[in-house]
């Protein structure tokens, strides 16, 4: 590493905050979430998220924080009074830029009565919502709390309210699904007013219900035959395939919470179970460096904590780890990113990389440019075996 070329006050920086409760758990997840008790602590979890933001000042110094992302779990379950005293504390913690991207994650089942004026009114501009699919059986079958016309019905709402910015959340490849069905996904998500889909297959994950008891999925033909159809109808309607399965529409951009994921960014992390990325340099406790954080996964565990919530693996990314690190992520955006942002955002020359980006190139899979790291239209389908090619 040449740590000259590292300069965090120069690479954006985000936060994440976890919410980790839901209704129930569905089937297909594996994400840190925990079925709501009957006597939901949200007031000691908001205390507890003030204080893991309190004891992560010093990482960033005066450092502007420009997107926020509420994710879970089922973030919309906390009431609007808990989410306008976290975010009243938070802008005493940190500083945040003018134009911050605020994205709240939230699920149809639990927004029939959502204040989304309200949500506007304490910062929050943009909406994810969980659809997954408009289909009855296949909701159903994901074990989703919600229907059809909910899904719908809070799309729209939300664009009523004011909401410029409505991302949905659209499964395919679901239990006995067809590509008509598939398509029809996407058509009422967008009918509906969404201007942004994350689409994406689902995957059976270990430690899942699904992996126990797999359920009956789409043949390869058929996955091909929905993939083609649905790419036909995002585009045919505007919408810019940006990242492997994040699309945004002709009025909106990308999620610029996403992206800096995707660039090698650095963000914050508060939570239970939340994963953190930050680039440290003439730090007095710590080697200049990029290091990966997480904070206990329990809430219970989380909660237990009187000052700050447990941090746990704070880990210095070892150098010749980096470009494995930065391609996991780069490589998933169809246009790439530059070469510029390889070296100040690893510290790492870009000629570090040239036994395997040369080999790449000359089999068509990333672009023979020497200011841009991009896949070809054809690598941007294997974006799996590139990656594999920095380990």
């Amino acid at each position: 590493m040449y740590p000259d070329l590292l300069d965090p006050a120069h690479i954006p920086l985000s936060l994440y905050i976890h919410m980790p409760w839901c209704v129930k758990k569905c089937p297909y997840c594996d994400f840190n979430s925990h079925a709501l008790p009957s006597q939901a602590p949200f007031e000691s979890y908001i205390e507890a998220l003030l204080s893991d933001a309190v004891s992560q000042q010093s990482l960033v110094s005066n450092r502007q924080i420009d997107t926020v992302f509420i994710g879970g779990g089922t973030p919309s379950l906390l009431p609007i009074e808990s989410f306008a005293r976290l975010f009243d504390g938070l802008r005493l913690i940190y500083n945040f830029s003018p134009d911050c991207e605020v994205t709240l994650e939230a699920n149809p089942g639990t927004l029939e009565h959502s204040p989304f004026d309200e949500y506007l009114n304490i910062g929050i501009n943009r909406l994810s919502i969980g659809v997954q699919s408009f289909d009855r059986n296949a909701l159903t079958a994901l074990g989703r709390i919600h229907n059809p016309d909910q899904a719908s019905n809070a799309i729209r709402a939300a664009r009523i309210a004011g909401f410029d910015r409505v991302n949905a959340d659209l499964m395919y490849g679901l239990p006995n699904q067809n590509s008509s069905k598939a398509v029809n996904d996407i058509q009422t998500a967008i009918d509906a007013g969404a201007t942004h889909l994350s689409w994406y297959q689902l995957t059976i994950e270990p430690n899942t219900t699904f992996y126990r008891t797999p359920p009956q999925l789409p043949d390869e033909e058929i996955m091909a035959h929905i993939e083609t159809l649905g790419r036909d109808v995002l585009t045919k309607h505007g919408f810019y395939n940006y990242e492997v399965s994040a699309w945004h529409g002709p009025n909106d951009a990308p999620c610029r919470h996403n992206l800096n994921y995707w660039q090698f960014g650095d963000y914050l992390a508060i939570g239970a179970g939340a994963h953190g990325k930050l680039t440290l340099k003439n730090h007095p406790n710590y080697q200049d460096g990029i290091y990966r954080y997480q904070k206990s996964r329990l809430p219970k565990d989380y909660l237990s904590f009187e000052d700050a919530p447990k941090m746990i693996n704070f880990e210095r990314i070892a150098d010749e780890n980096l470009p494995f690190e930065f391609m996991m992520n780069a490589l998933r955006l169809k246009d790439g990113v530059s070469t510029d942002m390889f070296e100040t955002r690893t510290g790492l020359l870009i000629s570090t990389i040239d036994n395997e980006m040369l080999p790449l190139q000359h089999q068509g899979l990333m672009v023979l440019d020497p200011l841009r790291i991009a896949p070809t239209r054809l690598g941007f389908r294997y974006v799996n075996y590139l990656v594999s090619q920095f380990i």
